[in-house]
């Protein structure tokens, strides 16, 4: 908000008549415009009126016109539209440490039945899937399991569902910031096979004497 107020009197100090509440009020901008100013900002990049903007998305006038009065606002997705049209990055960063906050990847790691797993979770991997029948480890299905999953790249990933848990997790070893995509849980695998290989032949080495 620009534009200045000249005072009325040498003691007044009034302008136009205001209240002291208005004054303070006028003085304190300029204003976030939100939803509405950004939409309005847009058309002026654009040089468009808002039936030029609604031909530009697809949508009714009357939308445009509902979305500068504050009465509805745009779906994600038609404004993010609308800000490449008008050539507008948005960057979204943390209030506390200033640091810039990303989406979670589009790649994440999905379970077995393809669904995304929970986002509020952290997962860890243990090893490979194997069915849960065969999770006794003392059959041969188990490692016919384990050889398969190896084979095909299908880790065995866990999560924690108690809060409190995860909290104590989270102060332990930090906050994840997103979940890793699949082939970075099989690598995880992979390398907690390599890390029980080298603990077995450690085992199996006798001791060197002494001289």
């Amino acid at each position: 908000m620009s534009g200045t107020t000249a005072g009325r009197g040498a003691a007044g100090g009034r302008a136009a008549g205001l209240s002291e509440a208005e004054l303070v009020w006028l003085h304190m901008g300029p204003f976030d415009g939100g939803v509405p100013g950004l939409v309005r900002r847009v058309r002026r990049i654009l040089d468009v009126s808002q039936r030029g903007l609604a031909l530009l998305l697809g949508v009714s006038q009357s939308a445009v016109a509902r979305w500068e009065t504050e009465r509805t606002s745009p779906r994600v997705s038609v404004l993010q539209r609308m800000l490449r049209l008008a050539g507008i990055a948005v960057a979204l960063h943390d209030e506390t440490s200033g640091e810039r906050v990303e989406p979670m990847r589009a790649d994440g790691a999905r379970a077995r039945n393809g669904n995304r797993y929970p986002a509020h979770v952290d997962l860890r991997v243990t090893g490979w899937w194997v069915p849960r029948k065969y999770r006794d480890m003392t059959s041969i299905d188990y490692f016919t399991s384990v050889d398969r999953s190896r084979r095909v790249g299908t880790p065995c990933v866990r999560y924690r569902t108690c809060p409190h848990r995860r909290r104590v997790e989270r102060m332990l070893f930090g906050t994840p910031v997103d979940h890793p995509a699949r082939h970075q849980l099989r690598a995880e695998a992979v390398h907690l096979d390599e890390e029980r290989e080298a603990r077995r032949r450690a085992l199996s080495t006798p001791p060197r004497r002494a001289g």
